[in-house]
């Protein structure tokens, strides 16, 4: 072989190591599925007639979910955390299975969590102090 025939075998190897990689980052389900649990430990569960809502804490980040009794009926369903000082983090929506999860960075700092499924509701005051 030449080194002409070399170059064009290494180009074609490199073009189709590219042309699958673009495809397999194409291709349907290739993503990363959103997280459907919090990381950490369970530190508070809040239930209410509709849903429950799930506190999690580790490494100073708080995490929750708010979960629907009725699960495969899309309602429309809330969850919310707010380090003391800082703004809520919301995720609001109509889901078929739960809101969130969502994570803020709390530290030390207490936090107040709310949760909602259709008109039940769950809300705390500051805690995790």
């Amino acid at each position: 072989m030449d080194r002409g025939a070399i170059r064009r075998w290494l180009a074609l190897g490199t073009a189709t190591l590219t042309a699958s990689g673009l495809l397999a980052l194409a291709a349907p389900g290739a993503q990363a599925a959103a997280p459907t649990r919090c990381q950490g430990r369970e530190v508070k569960t809040l239930a209410f007639s509709t849903g429950v809502t799930h506190v999690y804490r580790q490494n100073g980040y708080v995490c929750a979910l708010t979960v629907t009794r009725r699960p495969g009926v899309a309602v429309t369903m809330s969850v919310s955390v707010q380090a003391r000082g800082g703004r809520p983090v919301v995720d609001k929506g109509r889901y078929r299975y739960q809101a969130g999860p969502i994570t803020v960075h709390a530290g030390h700092r207490c936090v107040k969590v709310t949760g909602a499924v259709g008109n039940g509701s769950v809300r705390t005051g500051w805690i995790l102090c």
